[in-house]
């Protein structure tokens, strides 16, 4: 059957549908003032037309008033931006709904990257048999995190869901009903979450997505590729920060990480019983309907237990079930045996704990648990454990035992730490080993990094723990160091020992998104590219097999944008055998939000690993010339990134220009914007999602792009441009971070700041920006021969195009909101409520942005 382009469809089932379906949004009345939707297109216009004549946004609000007002006063003026603030942001849950409806329209379920493509490119290249060995042994792991960027809240969601669904049937009648739910529920919290409520929020995830695509995909699996026979191999695994990150985060709490456990654990349990329930009414044989029963109470009483005690072992529930296929297969002709066998493989992917409760803290936290430890327990840790040598200090960490009892502990970052310890046993001991089995280092950078959470593990009396540390390389420096670190663990008596009960596998998770603040975006992604071939090479000679996990954030400055044709990049010189990436904001509802894009995205990530692996013959390889080509662009870029960094107006343009300190006002995420409390804005304290997010916000997007431009144009300079051609037609990485900048171009959009340039502080600085927009705009396109930012991505662009308008209206509310704040900060004590309104303005335009943009931070 003749398939239309992707772009045709896109037009036809996603901008088409939303032209209709906003059409009668604009027309519902929601509030008082009735012309808001018929006023909110005519400011529309009205920004368009301002920005190409080179207005800036206050002027496009005035004239707006001017021409369309009646005579309203100030508070009539505030109360509609307002009111068109509440209207865009229902646009953008609109459109989102619409694209998720269209899903499987516009995107090819079957097609290239999807499992059923790569059986059938297995089959033609005669690897089924290499497909089958591999799928044995990999793993693709996505780790839900509680970053603060999922702006909606639950009862927004749930209209999300219902709209996909009756966009789908294309009922008007529900439609129109749906939106005027949507126009009378609040966006906006008044109080910040706490790490439980962003676990209960994100955990909806997992019971009413993940639980039915990830099974969904192991079962294809076996039936097609494996002919019905037992893998052998979860294939995907799935992971959980949510109340067990405490990086920078004070209010995660050892309470608070049971809870989320015991949340995970209710969860799956309840969702095995719904199942069962279903099934119980087809399995309804002598035998087979009372084993079925026993079943059915031994996991309600276990979900319902208030001391989180698990009636029916997990054992029992297994062998249960196999002693029902038995009899259906002896007695009743196999009937219902495949709902079954469906079963029996969500089991093994969710056991009891549904998702791994990862604890993860900050190096620098250690160094201070360490050093209160030594004043609390000499015999453990010396008093003068500072003023050692690197050996000596090693030695120790690699040798303490202890069984330290947090009660006997004041209240403090040390009780803290050491009960999260004791925290992870007692959830292995109800969930099960995988209930939480990895403790994460955030920026590590030595042995001594390592080994001190390790000795803590070890100080809890926990002889031979069943838990992977796990160190988070971070900084380009750290990257560089990061091979020479894990040789020295390797070699490490005691912690060699430690690896042989793992089993050998060291994971080690890399930086994204910290390593573009450090280092700008091509030096950080040829870092960690590094990194990791150093850390395969060094992990293969000693025979440990790693496993990279990479802490990814929503845009390409952050390891976002097309994270499989990342995957399918890398070549034989990385070790491939899983991948493990965080999933964070508003990336989860975007790419794992509905069955269809779950399904379609986990299938990507699958088969980017089996293309890596089976598929590339090899052809990802670097060649010399082609790295020394990417390591001088990276090093002209570092240079140009970092200078740009050092610039005097660099952190006061954050400061006064940007939203960046409104991102703490928002109420949608417990953690703070910033790892210490001092009132100096410092950059290496600063998190990488506000630092993103701020160049989002500006739409200017500078850590997807800086530098890139001028390391090209160098090299131009030079008379080596054929080299930069070269590497970009050799190396699919490189492509692929290229293609991934375009995206940060294609989202920005300097006219709406065009006024900066006039600005006597900071005139100057926009201008380097806006330059270097502009230049690697041009180098990019030179490169690709392109005629346009993403021409081979036609539908993505498109998408863009259209929530980037969308959100211009927005945006130039925001920009003027800034403007006013500027000029009333000029004069504070005459300012009054004003300037207090003009904030609140700000902080509530960053919601619809943020989530128009669907990876912004």
């Amino acid at each position: 059957m003749h398939r239309e382009p992707r772009l045709d469809r896109f037009n036809d089932n996603v901008l088409a549908k939303y032209q209709v379906y906003n059409s009668i949004f604009l027309t519902l009345p929601y509030d008082d003032i009735r012309k808001t939707g018929a006023l909110l297109p005519l400011f529309q216009e009205l920004c368009e037309t301002g920005f190409a004549n080179n207005e800036n946004p206050s002027q496009i609000v005035n004239r707006f008033f001017n021409k369309y007002g009646e005579d309203p006063t100030e508070e009539e003026k505030v109360d509609l931006l307002f009111k068109f603030i509440q209207y865009i942001e229902r646009q953008v849950v609109l459109f989102d709904a619409i694209e998720d409806a269209s899903f499987s329209i516009v995107n090819n379920m079957d097609g290239r990257g999807t499992l059923r493509s790569v059986k059938e490119e297995a089959e033609a290249k005669q690897k089924v048999e290499e497909l089958k060995q591999y799928l044995k042994r990999f793993n693709v792991r996505p780790t839900l995190t509680a970053h603060p960027t999922q702006f909606y809240p639950g009862t927004v969601l749930g209209i999300i869901t219902d709209l996909d669904k009756a966009i789908q049937k294309n009922d008007l009648v529900k439609i129109k009903q749906l939106l005027a739910q949507l126009g009378k529920t609040p966006f906006f919290k008044k109080e910040k979450p706490t790490p439980y409520d962003e676990a209960v929020n994100l955990i909806w995830y997992f019971e009413n997505v993940f639980y039915q695509s990830a099974s969904k995909i192991h079962n294809y699996i076996q039936q097609n590729i494996f002919d019905g026979e037992e893998i052998g191999n979860q294939v995907i695994n799935l992971g959980f920060w949510p109340g067990g990150d405490r990086d920078g985060n004070p209010f995660v709490t050892t309470d608070i990480t049971l809870r989320v456990a015991k949340r995970l654990r209710r969860t799956i349990l309840l969702n095995y019983y719904r199942d069962i329930r279903k099934l119980k009414r087809r399995l309804t044989f002598r035998e087979v309907h009372e084993l079925m029963a026993e079943i059915e109470k031994g996991l309600y009483d276990s979900a319902i237990s208030k001391s989180g005690t698990i009636k029916l072992p997990i054992e029992d529930f297994r062998s249960k079930l196999f002693k029902i296929k038995e009899i259906l297969n002896k007695e009743h002709q196999s009937l219902f045996i495949d709902e079954v066998d469906d079963m029996l493989n969500k089991i093994n992917l969710f056991g009891y704990h549904f998702a791994t409760l990862d604890i993860r803290q900050d190096s620098s936290i250690h160094q201070e648990v360490l050093e209160d430890l030594s004043k609390l327990h000499p015999d453990l840790i010396p008093s003068d454990y500072n003023e050692l040598d690197d050996e000596k200090q090693i030695e120790i960490l690699s040798n303490v035992k202890g069984e330290l009892d947090p009660e006997k502990m004041e209240d403090g970052m040390t009780k803290a730490t050491i009960s999260s310890i004791y925290a992870m046993q007692e959830i292995q001991e109800k969930s099960g080993e995988m209930g939480a089995n990895r403790y994460i280092i955030s920026n590590c950078g030595s042995v001594q990094g390592v080994l001190q959470p390790f000795a803590f593990i070890r100080m809890t009396g926990w002889q031979k723990p069943s838990v992977d540390v796990i160190p988070l390389f971070e900084t380009v420096p750290d990257l560089q160091e990061a091979h020479n670190v894990m040789e020295k663990l390797y070699t490490n008596p005691v912690y060699k020992e430690h690896l042989e009960r793992r089993g050998n596998k060291q994971t080690i998770m890399l930086g994204f998104s910290d390593g573009t603040k450090d280092g700008g975006y091509l030096m950080a992604n040829w870092s960690i590219y590094k990194a990791k071939e150093a850390l395969t090479k060094i992990s293969r000679e000693y025979g440990i097999m790693v496993v990279f996990f990479d802490g990814r954030g929503g845009p390409p400055a952050r390891g976002g944008g097309k994270t499989h044709q990342f995957y399918a990049s890398l070549g034989p010189t990385i070790e491939n055998e899983e991948i493990q990436l965080t999933v964070q904001g508003q990336t989860i509802s975007s790419n794992f939000g509905t069955k269809d894009s779950c399904t379609y995205n986990l299938e990507q990530l699958l088969s980017s690993g089996v293309s890596n692996e089976i598929f590339s013959n090899g052809k990802n390889v670097l060649k010399d010339e082609d790295r020394k080509t990417m390591t001088e662009l990276a090093e002209i870029s570092y240079e140009t990134y970092m200078n740009f960094k050092k610039h005097p107006r660099f952190i006061p343009y954050l400061e006064k220009m940007s939203t960046l300190k409104y991102y703490a006002k928002t109420n949608i995420g417990s953690r703070p914007s910033k790892r210490n409390k001092s009132a100096e804005l410092n950059l290496s304290d600063l998190r990488a999602i506000p630092f993103v997010g701020s160049w989002s916000q500006l739409k200017q997007n500078v850590p997807g792009f800086f530098g890139v431009g001028t390391a090209m144009e160098r090299l131009e300079k030079e008379g080596d441009f054929d080299k930069v051609k070269q590497l970009y037609e050799n190396s699919e990485f490189f492509r692929t971070l290229l293609e991934n900048s375009m995206m940060s171009l294609t989202k920005s959009f300097f006219p709406l700041t065009a006024y900066m340039k006039n600005d006597e502080e900071f005139g100057e600085f926009w201008q380097i920006i806006h330059e270097e927009f502009e230049r690697t705009k041009k180098m990019l396109l030179k490169v690709t021969g392109y005629n346009v930012l993403m021409q081979n991505q036609p539908a993505g662009r498109a998408s863009i195009q259209a929530r980037e308008r969308i959100v211009l209206p927005l945006l130039t509310i925001q920009q003027h909101a800034l403007r006013m704040v500027q000029e009333l900060n000029k004069n504070p004590e005459n300012a009054g409520e004003k300037l207090e309104t003009f904030e609140k303005m700000v902080t509530r335009s960053l919601y619809g942005n943020i989530n128009a943009s669907r990876n912004s931070a």
